[in-house]
């Protein structure tokens, strides 16, 4: 679901979340504040925005 903190620090180059908004504000990338003050991005949104493919969960039809 949300990237891993690691994984949002990789991403943006910057360790402090703070640095990291600012970086996610620039690029255009969509987020929500945690309760510990930290950014929370979807795994699914960067994916997409990358050209990469967001794992499918969940019940699928079969025709």
């Amino acid at each position: 679901m949300f990237m891993t903190p690691d994984e949002v620090a990789d991403m943006t180059g910057y360790l402090r979340p703070k640095d990291q908004v600012r970086w996610l504000e620039d690029w255009k990338f969509g987020y929500v504040i945690g309760a510990d003050g930290k950014p929370k991005v979807l795994r699914q949104v960067v994916l997409a925005r990358l050209g990469g493919q967001a794992e499918k969960k969940g019940p699928q039809l079969r025709l």
